[in-house]
């Protein structure tokens, strides 16, 4: 193969598919991989629009550069190792035919955060494929929107059980954001999340629904999902049985109707634990309504800057809330993350969470449809994938 095909995204919403040289020659411990699917996050959205500024506040604040091959939720069969060979995270060599999930991001190891063992997306030198790795210069293919995946040395990389179909496979990093229910679950009451305890989650995209069936899965007595489309509230009643609220309007700030059906369903004593999830200012201000006094509140979506919301701290004191922010998933769950997934995909059908598959060369109109929470779950770009909508 003397090219690669990608879909760049050259400025905000102007895709054109390039043709990039084939990496005959890796670094040494680099790893090509070829890719099976790539899933649309929804930071991929907000890089589409236009929205681009990151880690909004902090010393890794960034802004996505263009041109950029996106594509951070990837699956595929390793294809070549550069000299010296590569471990998977596992210890055990890769080898090419190996199926294998990537972790979207490379730390440095050596930063303050790093040397703390903090989770590695609060590395001070973070690489992101398909975010902050443009594909201005060789060797390029630095996203998964593209028939060939370069990864660099030290990438993580995780073997996919045999057993565990590529369209449940390919959403293992979104499921991995969910270590953060088990940080919520180490809290010490009277906050925390215990089994039994009643769990709201605020947006139910590909994120927020991969939430709501983790914390089924962790023993909730009750999950409940809250979103304006009915597509994805008869998807949530389908994957964990969820009782579901939907919103008529846009959320902003205090949302009446909202919070007295999630009282309702709860007695009038409101969630233990509310996810917020949607990436967007107003809903955190309606996820305080929902919550009981002394419960907690995930911040799961806001990864891209939108604007300031406003809130009364205040409420955090008098009500003692507890508030938990995530930065994204954690290199340590992904190994757990796969096991989940292969157990119980015969009971929970994850498969349905992908609602629609397209060609690298449709990535604009993969994109415009994942922007339609009406008729879209998941988006994959696939050339392996049967291309089309999906039945559920």
């Amino acid at each position: 193969m003397a090219t690669v095909r990608a879909a760049t995204l050259v400025a905000p919403r102007t895709y054109e598919i390039r043709d990039y040289p084939f990496p005959a020659d890796l670094e040494p411990g680099a790893v090509l991989v070829r890719m099976t699917a790539s899933g649309i996050c929804g930071t991929d959205k907000h890089t589409y629009r236009g929205e681009t500024v990151q880690y909004k506040g902090t010393e890794m604040e960034r802004t996505t550069p263009f041109p950029i091959i996106q594509g951070h939720e990837n699956l595929g069969v390793v294809e070549a190792v550069g000299t010296g060979g590569a471990l998977a995270h596992d210890g055990r060599p890769l080898l090419p035919g190996d199926r294998v999930v990537p972790a979207p991001n490379r730390a440095c190891g050596v930063c303050r955060n790093c040397q703390r063992h903090d989770p590695y997306y609060l590395c001070r030198n973070l690489e992101n494929y398909g975010n902050s790795l443009s594909c201005a210069e060789a060797p390029y293919l630095f996203g998964g929107w593209s028939e060939y995946l370069y990864l660099r040395p030290g990438t993580p990389m995780f073997r996919v059980p045999d057993d565990l179909p590529d369209d449940i496979a390919v959403l293992t990093e979104i499921f991995a954001v969910t270590h953060s229910l088990e940080r919520v679950a180490a809290l010490r009451r009277p906050g925390g999340f215990l089994p039994g305890d009643t769990v709201a989650v605020v947006g139910v995209g590909s994120l927020g629904m991969s939430h709501l069936v983790k914390a089924a899965l962790m023993g909730a007595g009750r999950v409940i999902a809250v979103d304006k489309s009915p597509k994805r509230l008869a998807l949530a009643q389908r994957l964990v049985d969820a009782d579901t609220v939907l919103v008529e309007k846009a959320v902003t700030g205090e949302d009446a109707d909202v919070r007295a059906q999630v009282l309702d369903l709860t007695g009038g004593e409101g969630v233990d634990l509310v996810v917020n999830a949607t990436g967007f200012p107003g809903s955190f201000q309606l996820a305080t309504t929902l919550v009981r006094d002394a419960g907690s509140i995930l911040e799961v979506g806001a990864f891209v800057d939108m604007g300031p919301e406003a809130f009364n701290p205040a409420q955090i004191c008098g009500r003692s809330l507890n508030i938990v922010g995530t930065g994204g998933e954690d290199v340590q769950a992904y190994a757990g993350t796969l096991a989940l997934l292969a157990r119980h995909q015969s009971s929970i059908p994850f498969a349905e969470m992908v609602s629609h598959v397209f060609r690298i060369a449709d990535a604009a109109q993969a994109v415009e449809t994942s922007l339609d929470a009406d008729s879209a779950t998941k988006v994959l770009i696939s050339e392996v994938l049967p291309a089309g909508a999906r039945l559920n």
